[in-house]
């Protein structure tokens, strides 16, 4: 965890992730190693969900990137509680159904809300559910150790957290039949291939080249990227007379804004602009 001084007050306690603020950027690593971060247990749930609610609460944070400690992202779904038929996969089917609507499905609701971008800096195996946290982030890059799948099947279930439904807008509906229909493992430069991640890089870069990449993104005028990336979201849903009545509607209010004043200068000037979200 780092020091304390450097967060806000606001910040909530977690205990199954580590949490640094680096100037406007929040980088969280998913820090249960010996389970290989799984995410089905409440701790880890309402950690990644209270993570996801500071960020919205506080605008300083322009940016967020996601890792995993140790040798895997995410392996999802923990496999032991499944077969002990413990924690949210303990009941009858009605308290199952009611375990993941009350439990994991409450990670991809909250990343899907989170107004800042998310980059998803997967260190290695993302399988299952975890496959699936990559896919609800903005953008992903790998390390060339990282390896993907979306196995479900394999274990007799399906995508429960709803990958069915991220991994098809990732990278289209065919590979998504393929990985989700086999179950089976592809690896970093495969999922580069597939448009699954967008950069694979050496395993002793990645978390640098991620903050990169997100302190890039946090120089830019942060209420322009906020309405960006939400306008890019609504795209697979609008048609697009809607799409251009939305742009025109959030256009004109970011015309009004200081930070569009500061960046028209800075571009004519020549420099860096500095914004302040107003």
């Amino acid at each position: 965890m780092s020091d304390s001084s450097e967060l806000s007050p606001d910040m909530p306690h977690v205990t199954e992730l580590l949490i640094e603020l680096l100037d406007q950027v929040l980088l969280v690593t998913l820090n249960r190693p010996d389970i290989h971060n799984a995410m089905s247990h409440e701790a880890m749930i309402g950690d990644i969900e209270a993570v996801c609610q500071f960020v919205n609460e506080n605008k300083s944070i322009r940016a967020m990137v996601l890792t995993g400690a140790g040798k895997s992202f995410c392996a999802g779904g923990n496999v032991k509680d499944m077969l002990n038929k413990t924690d949210m996969f303990g009941g009858n089917q009605q308290e199952i159904e009611h375990g993941y609507k009350n439990g994991i499905q409450r990670i991809p609701l909250a990343l899907w809300n989170i107004e800042v971008p998310v980059i998803a800096a997967v260190n290695g195996a993302a399988v299952g559910a975890g496959c699936d946290l990559a896919m609800m982030c903005d953008i992903r890059i790998a390390s060339d150790r990282a390896r993907f799948a979306e196995s479900f099947v394999n274990l007799g279930i399906i995508p429960g957290d709803g990958g069915a439904w991220f991994l098809p807008r990732v990278i289209g509906k065919a590979k998504a039949n393929q990985m989700a229909l086999t179950g089976d493992i592809i690896d970093a430069q495969t999922a580069l291939e597939w448009g699954l991640v967008s950069e694979v890089v050496e395993t002793s870069e990645l978390t640098n080249r991620a903050l990169l990449i997100a302190k890039r993104i946090a120089a830019n005028p942060p209420l322009a990227v906020r309405a960006t990336k939400q306008l890019l979201r609504k795209s697979e849903d609008y048609s697009l007379k809607d799409m251009l009545d939305e742009c025109a509607r959030v256009q004109s209010g970011l015309h009004q804004t200081d930070d569009h004043l500061a960046a028209v200068k800075a571009l004519l000037e020549k420099r860096q602009g500095e914004y302040k979200g107003t």
